[in-house]
């Protein structure tokens, strides 16, 4: 058993160095190293499949997914509000979060939920215009402030660290009235909106997050129908806001830094989500394609935060000036930092925030781009149908990308402690989640051998989502929540699925249960076979 779990460069050098011992003289530190080398083995093959006991699981939510109270109690409207309101049509089932999981009200219930999990964290944002109804504050409302406090208290009632997300897309209307992260203007909003964050919570929550994945958020302002607040300008607005971001996510760490961490004591993070991108083919064109992509998509939030040297990864930055200037720009549409922005952004963090749900493949592109923003990247992005699918359309179980990414980010930012803030699988919402079941096994093995035999240093795994909610685009169709929620009832009850008491067995146990059967993808077995 313990050669069939462990990997095969770790078989091929034990084996070598026990042959060249078998031919050599005795010597006693070439022992003293085998024996080491043999134990580290064991105990990597050992507990491949237990978690150790300074790991923590979470769960997760968002303010406009599941909290519903839209207009109630002086709560401002947000771009999502206003998207979905005026053009429901670009919703699939023509919904909106009005009341969703109506957690506004039923707080007290979802908290009892996660005691129940055995959870360490829960993950949930709050609602920027639940707090500053315009935005600024000028403005603070006193029963958001209450609200929160409720959950908070709450929580830690029961032992439950919260992990508070400043902003989870619900901007206020007010500020996207005024360009939203286009206007630079937004660094400035969001530093005085998270001082009060801290002001206000600080004392109890030792972990924040200040913006959550900010790449979907720039596809807001590059068309992508869908995406709030549905701006249609690809390759330059959704640029603007990669900058505005950044710097406004450094803000509100600098602002720790200086004003809270001292007494406070807590962490401030970003949640970045990226798939694992394949190359499609063993070519030097598809393996740079798929680096590309990578950078493209996690990179140009991450490389100024993360890297040593920080700013923008530079082969990126120098691939978009020069499409700018062939286009007849006279200057590149990616905006640049200053030396001094550089510096100061450089070293944000005490944790790397990880969404992770999925694989696609990349290929040097063969078509003409549809857009500027596919053609700085330069690659073809393929699904293989062959994987299984969940009920969004986008989310393939391809497992062993999960370790490929969490390798990645090893090897580009020097190992930082990455809290897995988003993972999960959606389906249509049935009690009985075999799939759910499956994806997370096999997601946690692979997440498990990452942090065993290749070092990665994750810190803690949270579960996407703890109810069924809103999800954005995907309405009420697509169902990734660890409870099933009754949309179709006034009272919204809340019913535990297979995958809840997956999740608690393996909380409770520290391990992956060896009851489900365990399902092996490679990429052998799942690669693309869609004809170009």
């Amino acid at each position: 058993m313990l050669l069939k779990d462990l990997e095969h460069n770790q078989h091929e050098q034990a084996m070598k160095f026990l042959s060249a011992c078998e031919y050599e003289e005795a010597a006693p530190w070439r022992v003293f190293l085998l024996v080491a080398m043999l134990m580290r083995v064991t105990v990597v093959a050992n507990n491949t499949f237990r978690f150790p006991q300074n790991f923590s699981f979470s769960a997760a939510t968002s303010s406009y997914q599941v909290e519903g109270g839209w207009n109630e109690d002086g709560k401002g409207v947000n771009i999502w509000d206003s998207e979905t309101h005026k053009h429901p049509e670009l919703i699939s089932d023509f919904s909106n979060g009005d009341v969703a999981a109506d957690s506004y009200h039923k707080y007290t219930e979802d908290i009892k939920l996660l005691k129940d999990l055995g959870v360490q964290f829960y993950r949930f944002s709050i609602s920027w215009p639940r707090i500053l109804p315009n935005g600024h504050v000028t403005l603070v409302n006193q029963a958001g402030i209450h609200y929160y406090n409720n959950i908070i208290n709450g929580l830690l009632a029961y032992g439950i660290q919260p992990m508070v997300t400043m902003y989870h897309w619900d901007l206020p209307q007010a500020l996207q009235n005024l360009g939203g992260w286009t206007n630079i203007y937004m660094v400035e909003c969001f530093e005085d909106y998270a001082r009060l964050l801290y002001k206000l919570f600080g004392d109890r929550v030792r972990w924040w997050i200040t913006i959550n994945e900010p790449l979907i958020i720039s596809q807001g302002y590059a068309g992508e129908k869908g995406r709030a607040p549905n701006i249609n300008a690809p390759g330059t607005g959704d640029y603007l806001t990669i900058k505005t971001m950044v710097l406004a996510h450094a803000r509100a760490y600098r602002v720790y830094l200086r004003e809270f961490k001292d007494t406070q004591k807590g962490k401030v993070g970003i949640a970045l989500n990226i798939n694992w991108y394949e190359a499609y083919a063993n070519n030097s064109e598809d393996i740079s394609a798929a680096e590309r992509t990578i950078q493209y998509e996690l990179g140009l939030y991450a490389n100024p935060i993360f890297s040593t040297t920080g700013d923008y990864p530079p082969d990126l930055k120098e691939r978009i000036a020069q499409n700018s200037k062939a286009e007849g720009f006279r200057r590149s549409r990616l905006p640049s930092f200053t030396q001094q922005e550089i510096s100061y952004i450089r070293g944000t963090w005490d944790f790397f925030g990880l969404n992770h749900y999925t694989t696609v493949w990349a290929l040097a592109a063969l078509r003409e781009p549809v857009d500027l923003r596919m053609k700085d990247f330069g690659a073809e992005r393929i699904q293989d149908p062959s994987c299984p699918r969940g009920s969004s359309k986008w989310l393939m179980t391809v497992p062993w990308g999960f370790r490929k990414i969490l390798r990645w980010i090893k090897q580009k930012y020097n190992n930082p402690p990455v809290f897995v803030t988003e993972c999960g699988y959606s389906d249509d919402g049935r009690l009985q989640d075999e799939e759910r079941v499956k994806y997370y096994v096999e997601y946690l093995r692979e997440m498990l051998k990452a942090m065993y035999y290749d070092g990665c240093n994750v810190i803690g795994f949270t579960a996407w989502t703890l109810l069924d909610s809103f999800e954005w685009r995907g309405g009420y169709r697509e169902r990734f929540g660890l409870f099933y929620v009754n949309f179709s009832d006034p009272t919204r009850p809340r019913i535990a699925k297979e995958s809840a008491r997956v999740y608690k067995e393996i909380v409770r146990t520290w391990q992956v249960p060896t009851r489900y059967p365990q399902y092996s993808y490679d990429t052998q077995e799942c690669s693309p076979t869609i004809p170009l």
